[in-house]
């Protein structure tokens, strides 16, 4: 068995899971971070580094889904097995017993018959460590804890971590009304990157529902951390260390651009979308920076000669849904190729029936997962009068 201990100084290891497609993408974020060792997995990226690093991953990460600290890796075969290895643990040296805690077990080829009962004895396993080392245990809430502890079982290893992020690194605290099909912040945020979009570079979200896309692009725009206006758990942890903090959040204010008009325009066909956008782009300060318009995306033109333009499309579930949008698809194809000549357009779907009922020259596909759901991002480079298959 390996573990680690809590300090600051001491290099540790970390995984940061993200939507399923960006890992390339996030490893060159955590370089640039500062993070070793790196090495990505399907849905996600494993690192190391001093622990102050998680604050900085926390802090300034676009595409990680959550900061998670590695405390222990162990063989097993029994679930006695895994309660040895986190009852070993030096929990009460990790976090207050007035903590309350959430367990969180994921498993691949795993050979326990129940991993509701192998959840039960890893919270066990730490309580029972708490009541003996402090005569006081953790309460459990599974809703808004304190600190989640994650394992992940494979078939004969498993791996606890320790959540440093606490709510889920996509929760910028800025986005408060969403519509039925919320696009996850930071897969926006990995769309743009994957779009070749820049800070700077026009772009156009004509179905632009609650605003993801916009607030991200505003987001990088002004260097603006996506986690600045939040809280983390890694706060809640012992070796907590305040000052260093504060430095790194004062940095990052002192680093931001004032809010001036940029050429980011979204627009939407339903006035109750756009009101939400408004909302939250006016919470996070960022209503200034943006322009938008209600319109139907089959009716609007280019607002610049060049850029690029990104739609999370609607998707239908319903057959009747279904056929409508094979009469939006060739229609919004026309709409690109008529008034979006000199644009890269990169068109969001779980409909993997959209390119061939838009009728335009796909030049990439790029898999993507929104959560459980597979998607594909299609590129379209328009040439004005050549794009039509």
């Amino acid at each position: 068995m390996s573990t680690k201990t809590l300090t600051t100084e001491s290099i540790q290891k970390f995984f940061s899971p993200c939507p399923r497609g960006l890992e390339k993408l996030l490893s060159e974020e955590l370089h640039a971070l500062g993070a070793e060792e790196i090495r990505t997995t399907d849905g996600g990226v494993h690192f190391s580094g001093d622990f102050l690093l998680s604050y900085r991953v926390n802090l300034h990460s676009r595409l990680a889904s959550r900061v998670l600290w590695q405390v222990a890796v162990a063989d097993y075969r029994h679930e006695q097995d895994i309660y040895d290895t986190v009852y070993a643990l030096p929990w009460n040296e990790f976090f207050d017993n007035q903590r309350t805690i959430r367990v969180n077990v994921t498993a691949i080829k795993c050979p326990l018959k129940s991993l509701n009962f192998a959840t039960l004895k890893i919270k066990d396993a730490v309580c029972d460590k708490f009541r003996a080392a402090t005569g006081e245990r953790p309460s459990v809430d599974t809703h808004t804890p304190d600190i989640r502890i994650h394992a992940f079982l494979e078939y004969n290893h498993m791996t606890l971590y320790i959540d440093t992020s606490g709510d889920a690194l996509f929760k910028r605290g800025v986005r408060q009304y969403t519509n039925l099909a919320p696009l996850r912040e930071n897969l926006a945020a990995g769309i743009l990157l994957l779009a070749g979009w820049k800070p700077g570079i026009p772009l156009l979200d004509p179905m632009c529902g609650s605003g993801t896309f916009l607030l991200e692009a505003a987001l990088m725009t002004l260097n603006i951390a996506p986690g600045i206006n939040r809280h983390f758990a890694f706060e809640k942890l012992h070796n907590f260390n305040a000052t260093v903090w504060q430095t790194l959040r004062a940095e990052a204010q002192a680093a931001q651009n004032p809010v001036t008009a940029l050429p980011i325009f979204g627009s939407d066909l339903y006035g109750d979308e756009l009101k939400a956008a408004r909302l939250n782009l006016t919470n996070a300060g960022l209503l200034a920076a943006v322009s938008l318009n209600q319109a139907n995306v089959l009716e609007i033109s280019a607002p610049a000669e060049h850029g690029i333009l990104v739609a999370n499309l609607p998707y239908g579930e319903r057959m009747g849904e279904l056929e409508e949008l094979e009469v939006l698809y060739p229609k919004l194809g026309d709409v690109l190729k008529q008034k979006f000549g000199g644009w890269n357009a990169y068109l969001f779907t779980s409909d993997l029936r959209m390119p061939k009922f838009i009728r335009l020259s796909v030049s990439r596909r790029t898999p993507l997962f929104n959560g459980a759901i597979e998607c594909r991002l299609f590129e379209y480079k328009m040439v004005a009068g050549g794009n039509r298959k």
